[in-house]
């Protein structure tokens, strides 16, 4: 008799190193038993298709055995290496009726992200996520290597269960995806994939008639450094007028993006690109909202930074020089700075040549300053 330990390959996904990953199951083997002949025979066997058939052929004969669980998972691992999706979940299914299995789960999800089956793929995630949350609730601090090593697979398993459902929701169409990122947040709201999904996630809702949930999403996904979900929520109040939460969100998500850690796969351009276009749209935003609150100085400081990441947007380019003229203005009447308010002038006259909510206004202001001036 013997104690088995099997070796699992976790499938490799952005943002988690792939391991060799152990398996341990609370089972010994009695080679002097059909059975544990089987079991000892699949542990030794290094052909996929004969793994395959060992186990087929172990769940025949022994479906409620100890070790079910763990040849189910053999099985499924050597059927997705034929590409056998739906035999996968065949097995897992029959696996899961007589006790659940982290590993037997995980294929199976796999299978269904595979399958890009959006309604198996949130069945299987939530599966395989209480099976590993509850190995690693239940796993207490260990020195064993082998105990380490099968923490951080449950950890990594866990993790994919997260990744399956934001890669499909990538894929699908806008209901779809609105599921799939609902079913993700209600599994993990501070999920590191839900800010990489969030922008699509909002204009999905957008698309499948829910616009009136983007805000209370926002606000509920704003956590974590989730900065995208901090400019929607940003804009949010910024459109019902609550500047006080405008300048938090959009404080709070510049935060957030100055402390991301470049993502995996992408160049240093790219996510140097990337970074400076989010950063613009959060200083825009904390920029209005100071306005807003008629704190001029940050206002015109975070506006200024802001400008070269939005002028690509004409509406929030004419927005953000509207308020800049405005806050250059205010802080230089009352000193009598009149180069500060020519800065002013200068802004509002750019905003009033942009098509737009701000047009009209601007250029009033302008008029009204320039007269202020003397007409220069």
């Amino acid at each position: 008799m013997k104690s088995y330990v099997a070796a699992l390959v976790l499938l490799a996904f952005p943002g988690v190193l792939s391991l060799t990953a152990q398996e341990k199951q609370n089972f010994v083997i009695n080679v002097g038993t059909p059975d544990g002949q089987l079991l000892q025979s699949l542990g030794q066997e290094t052909d996929d298709l004969k793994k395959v058939s060992i186990a087929e052929d172990f769940l025949a004969k022994y479906p409620k055995h100890e070790a079910a669980g763990w040849v189910a998972a053999q099985l499924e691992a050597g059927l997705l290496a034929e590409k056998d999706n739906d035999k996968v979940l065949e097995v897992a299914d029959a696996a899961y009726a007589t006790g659940p299995d982290m590993d037997a789960a995980y294929y199976a999800l796999e299978a269904a992200v595979a399958k890009e089956d959006a309604a198996l793929a949130k069945k299987w995630s939530a599966r395989t996520s209480e099976a590993a949350r509850k190995i690693i609730s239940s796993t207490k601090a260990s020195t064993d290597a082998d105990d380490k090593q099968y923490l951080e697979h449950a950890k990594e398993v866990d993790e994919y269960s997260e990744y399956a459902l934001y890669v499909l929701a990538l894929k699908a169409q806008p209901k779809e995806e609105v599921d799939l990122v609902d079913t993700l947040i209600k599994q993990n709201a501070k999920s590191q994939y839900l800010p990489q999904v969030a922008t699509s996630y909002f204009a999905a809702l957008g698309k499948a008639g829910e616009a009136t949930k983007i805000c209370p999403a926002a606000d509920k996904m704003a956590v974590d450094k989730n900065a995208e979900a901090m400019i929607q929520a940003a804009d949010c109040a910024w459109r019902a007028n609550r500047a006080t939460s405008v300048t938090s969100y959009g404080s709070k998500a510049a935060e957030a993006i100055n402390s991301r850690a470049k993502r995996e796969g992408v160049s240093d351009s790219d996510w140097a690109s990337q970074k400076s276009a989010l950063l613009g749209t959060a200083n825009f935003y904390t920029g209005v909202g100071y306005a807003l609150e008629m704190r001029y100085g940050p206002a015109n400081k975070a506006l200024r930074g802001a400008l070269p990441a939005i002028k690509g947007s004409p509406q929030f380019y004419a927005t953000a020089l509207f308020y800049l003229g405005l806050a250059n203005y205010q802080l230089g009447k009352p000193l009598g700075d009149k180069a500060q308010m020519r800065q002013g002038l200068q802004f509002f006259q750019q905003s009033a040549e942009i098509s737009g909510p701000m047009q009209d206004q601007a250029s009033r202001n302008a008029k009204t300053v320039l007269t202020e001036l003397g007409g220069k």
